[in-house]
């Protein structure tokens, strides 16, 4: 049986996510109690022919302490389940935003008579345990529904049987770095399209935005570099035993230099058999 445990900051996007994976098969319980997790696991475990795929979603709702959750994984691990751990996080200040637009207060803000900015604190705080053994974090920050949707099917529906989900997004510093990224390439060192008049409301996404990025030898030996570093590393994270690696590309706006190379090293990736999930994050976001 397949059993990934969703959980996360409230807020952050369980719910769009457990509708997503419902969509791509799995069985998807929610707002179990941390006291019943092996429960959960074990009566899901009999009945593993016909659920197949469970997922679980466990988050502050359903504990109270860092201890108790603690002691649920444990509880798990014990008993030998094999489970991998999907995390939603987004920063406290599009957390708050979120709450004041749909007037919502968060779930332990009722608990314990508190503000939202200090309700977050207390949860990231009891998740803490969860946020360490996460083997998938995606950051909703700065991700629409359709945008965290396709996250998702990157990591969980394309390839099955793969050693590590891969994901490529290219993004716009002046937007915030992505948080879930663990490599990071800065390609405002480049010319920019930005301020060549017939390319400026084009994307990297057009032959004559990629011409006119490629077209420099400064940014061929970018390139040649950063997919030798590639070709050198990514068989070391597999043998490691990533379950995920995000890599982020930047430019300033994250129209033209960053989705250029982020396509480049996305068809080298693909060459070389990683099926890589491509986002561009900032692509329709206004400068």
């Amino acid at each position: 049986m397949e059993l990934l445990i969703v959980t996360g900051i409230s807020g952050a996007g369980k719910s769009l996510a457990v509708r997503a994976l419902e969509d791509m098969g799995y069985f998807c319980i929610d707002n179990i109690p941390a006291g019943l997790l092996e429960d959960f696991a074990c009566l899901a475990l009999t009945k593993r022919i016909e659920l197949g795929k469970v997922a679980m979603v466990l988050d502050s709702r359903g504990c109270r302490s860092a201890e108790s959750l603690e002691q649920a994984l444990q509880q798990l691990a014990q008993k030998n389940f094999l489970f991998k751990v999907l995390f939603l996080d987004a920063s406290n200040e599009v957390l708050v935003h979120r709450y004041q637009e749909t007037r919502r207060r968060h779930p332990l803000g009722h608990i314990f008579d508190c503000t939202t900015e200090q309700a977050i604190e207390f949860e990231r705080k009891i998740m803490a345990p969860l946020f360490e053994q996460a083997d998938y974090i995606v950051d909703t920050s700065l991700l629409s529904t359709s945008q965290l949707r396709q996250r998702l099917v990157g990591l969980f529906l394309k390839k099955d049987n793969a050693a590590m989900a891969l994901n490529i997004m290219s993004f716009g510093f002046k937007f915030g770095q992505p948080k879930e990224a663990d490599i990071v390439f800065d390609v405002r060192c480049l010319p920019n399209p930005f301020y060549i008049p017939e390319l400026k409301e084009r994307t990297g996404m057009e032959q004559p935005v990629v011409d006119y990025v490629m077209g420099y030898d400064a940014s061929k030996e970018l390139l040649n570099r950063i997919l030798a570093l590639l070709e050198f590393s990514l068989p070391l994270y597999i043998k490691e035993g990533k379950s995920q690696l995000t890599i982020a590309v930047g430019c300033t706006g994250g129209k033209h230099r960053s989705i250029t190379f982020a396509r480049k090293i996305a068809e080298f990736c693909n060459e070389h058999g990683y099926s890589p999930n491509v986002q561009h994050r900032d692509i329709h976001r206004k400068n």
